[in-house]
C-alpha cells in the first residue's frame, strides 16, 4: 500500500496555498538578487565558460549530475582542485587557425579563417575540492540539515514507484543532492548521505521532472536546463511548504542561481510549477480521517 502523508487541507486550501507560496520564493529570489552575496555569486559566474548544444550533451551523457564544468586550470583560479585521479569529462574544444596565402600573379596575400577542433577535458565541481581557506563565492544554497517528520520521501518514492520509475539512494561526489534519467532508463538517483529533510526536498525536486520534463528529449532538456532545474525547484518548494517544511535556505539560491536571478522567468514559469505541485501534493496525501483527527 502507497505511503502518504496525512493532511487536514482540502484541495482548494492548498491550491490557495501553492499560489501563495510561488509568490513568496519570488520575493525571496528577488531579495537575494539585491545582496552583497550575489554580487560574489555573478563574479563566480562569470569564470565559467559558455558550453555548445553537443558539448552540453557530451556533458550530460558522461556525467549526468554535472552543474559547473570548468577545466584544470580555471579550477584552480577558482581556488579548487581537482582531485588526484579524478577522470575527465571528454568534450572538444576549438579555436580559429587563421592562414595567409599569396597569389602568385598579382603578389596580393589574402586570409583565411577556419576553425580548429580538438579533444579537451574538463572536471565537474562535484570532482574538485576548495583550497583551504579560499571563500566559495559559488554557494548561495545551503543544503538543509534536520528531519522528514511528515514522512515526504516515502511518500514520493512510493508515488514515482507506481508511476514506474526506480528510486536509489546511491553516493553522488560533490554537491549534486539527485538526478533523473533522461536515457530513457526511467530511474531517480537520491544521494545516499543526504539528511533527511534535504533527501525529501531532493525526492521532490526530481519528481517534479519526472512530472514535467520526462517525455523531453536530451537535447530539449540541455537546451533549457535552466528553466527546467528552476520549475523543478520552485515546485518543490510549494509542495514541501504546503507540507509545513520550509526549503528556502536551499531553494532561493537554487533558483536564483539556474534563473540568473531572472525574476520574470520565475513568473513566467508559474503555470507549469503549479500544474506540477498540484499533481504531486495531490498524489502524495490523502484526508485525514475524523478518528486519526481526534487521536492526534
Amino acid at each position: 500500500m502507497a505511503r502518504k502523508i496525512k493532511t487536514t487541507k482540502s484541495p482548494e486550501e492548498r491550491r490557495a496555498e501553492a499560489e501563495a507560496l510561488h509568490a513568496t520564493i519570488t520575493e525571496q529570489v528577488e531579495a537575494l538578487c539585491e545582496s552583497a552575496a550575489w554580487t560574489r555569486f555573478l563574479e563566480f559566474a562569470r569564470s565559467f565558460h559558455h558550453y555548445s548544444l553537443n558539448n552540453l550533451l557530451l556533458i550530460l551523457a558522461q556525467k549526468p549530475e554535472a552543474t559547473q564544468v570548468a577545466g584544470y586550470r580555471t579550477w584552480q583560479k577558482l581556488g579548487r582542485q581537482v582531485r588526484k585521479g579524478e577522470r575527465g569529462i571528454r568534450i572538444f574544444g576549438g579555436r580559429d587557425v587563421v592562414t595567409t596565402a599569396k597569389d602568385e600573379e598579382t603578389g596580393e596575400e589574402s586570409e583565411t579563417r577556419r576553425s580548429r577542433f580538438f579533444p579537451v577535458s574538463v572536471f565537474d565541481k562535484s570532482q574538485t575540492d576548495a583550497v583551504a581557506g579560499v571563500d566559495d563565492p559559488g554557494t548561495i544554497a545551503h543544503r538543509l540539515t534536520g528531519d522528514d517528520p511528515a514522512g515526504i520521501l516515502a511518500a514520493v518514492v512510493d508515488y514515482l514507484t507506481a508511476e514506474g520509475w526506480t528510486v536509489e539512494r546511491a553516493p553522488i561526489k560533490g554537491e549534486t543532492n539527485g538526478y533523473t534519467t533522461t536515457d530513457g532508463t526511467r530511474r531517480v538517483v537520491i544521494d545516499a548521505d543526504l539528511s533527511p529533510a534535504q533527501a525529501a526536498k531532493t525526492a521532490l525536486h526530481e519528481a517534479a521532472h519526472v512530472i514535467l520534463h520526462a517525455e523531453q528529449t536530451a537535447a530539449e532538456y540541455v537546451a533549457h536546463r535552466g528553466t527546467k532545474e528552476a520549475e523543478a525547484e520552485a515546485t518543490a518548494y510549494v509542495v514541501a511548504g504546503i507540507l509545513n517544511m520550509d526549503t528556502s535556505a536551499y531553494s532561493v539560491g537554487y533558483v536564483a542561481g539556474w534563473t540568473g536571478g531572472d525574476v520574470e522567468t520565475i513568473k513566467d514559469t508559474a503555470r507549469n510549477v503549479l500544474r506540477a505541485a498540484h499533481t504531486l501534493a495531490d498524489a502524495i496525501t490523502e484526508p485525514e480521517t475524523d478518528d486519526e483527527a481526534a487521536a492526534a
